[in-house]
């Protein structure tokens, strides 16, 4: 159906005037054109709309139908116009944001928060799962802007280096391992190992920094949650390992134990993922600046749990 908004314009004009040349006077539109917009109208609908009373066009029953919904229409795009038009001097609109885990658990609620008070008129909806589900999330459109912690290859992801971050090995404070002041690979190769999930950044890391220097390694538990490995380190099941930033209270209150791993490179960069063709509107841009301004400590916002580069504890 091709019915348009001006049609539906110059419908709701001649139902108030009940008069064309009133109407299209009104429009400022020539009495052929409104005439044609009517007839037109009426044989999309496949219907009359007025009944032609004289000189005057009184509405029907179907246009009685049609007025109440014609109306609506165009209520919606003038809010809407008035809505777009406001956002050019004000920061207004919808950001969808996606996360992994790590990212989204115990960065971003400071970031969304710090944010979310400077701009009320912004409404910012966050989604948490793990690498590949946020690269899903951005490359259907789903989702705006994410926030990831394994490296991506796809050629229509755009990647923007953020945060640094580190992992740590835990264990439980019973645990043998918790007594040694370090730790050998032995070590690593005996301890039954408590990980995320396959497609998570923080498992892409375990594989490539830990288990790849391992000859054999012994994973008990699979978990699809930073907390659920977590509980089930502090159970004592074996041992984990986990981004600092995730771990930090639990260490500090000595519920967990961040092994002595020196010989293990366990640095790693926490990035921003976009889609390459996505449009940079006003509200995207400003978000992409914030996040580089939160970063530097320029705004508001506890980067909860951020770790220092000179606090390493190997």
């Amino acid at each position: 159906m091709g019915v348009t908004l001006r049609q539906l314009e110059i419908f709701l004009a001649v139902a108030e005037t009940e008069h064309m040349t009133r109407a299209s006077q009104k429009l400022s539109l020539s009495q052929s054109a409104a005439s044609m917009a009517i007839a037109e109208l009426e044989h999309q609908l496949n219907t009359p709309l007025f009944d032609r009373l004289g000189r005057r066009l009184v509405l029907n029953d179907r246009g009685r139908l049609l007025r109440p919904y014609a109306t609506e229409a165009l209520r919606v795009v003038k809010n809407a116009e008035m809505v777009m038009a406001k956002s050019g001097r004000k920061l207004v609109g919808e950001l969808k944001v996606a996360a992994s885990t790590t990212v989204g658990n115990y960065l971003l609620p400071y970031l969304l928060g710090a944010f979310a008070e400077k701009y009320p008129g912004v409404v910012v909806n966050l989604q948490v799962g793990n690498t590949e589900q946020v690269e899903a999330g951005i490359l259907s459109g789903a989702c705006d802007i994410g926030f990831t912690e394994g490296h991506t290859s796809h050629r229509n992801i755009e990647t923007i280096p953020w945060l640094d971050d580190r992992l740590v090995v835990i264990t439980a404070p019973r645990h043998p391992l918790s007594q040694k002041k370090t730790l050998t690979r032995e070590d690593l190769e005996s301890a039954k190992w408590i990980v995320r999930e396959e497609g998570s950044g923080t498992e892409e890391i375990l594989e490539s920094n830990i288990f790849s220097q391992l000859k054999k390694f012994n994973v008990l538990l699979r978990l699809g949650h930073t907390e659920a490995i977590k509980k089930a380190v502090e159970a004592g099941l074996g041992v984990g390992c986990l981004s600092s930033l995730a771990v930090g209270r639990e260490v500090e209150q000595g519920w967990l134990v961040q092994l002595p791993t020196p010989f293990l490179q366990l640095q790693r960069e926490l990035l921003i993922v976009v889609h390459r063709g996505k449009d940079h509107t006003p509200l995207f841009k400003e978000f992409l600046a914030f996040c580089e301004h939160w970063k530097q400590g320029d705004v508001g916002g506890e980067k909860s749990g951020q770790p220092d580069a000179e606090e390493e504890n190997f």
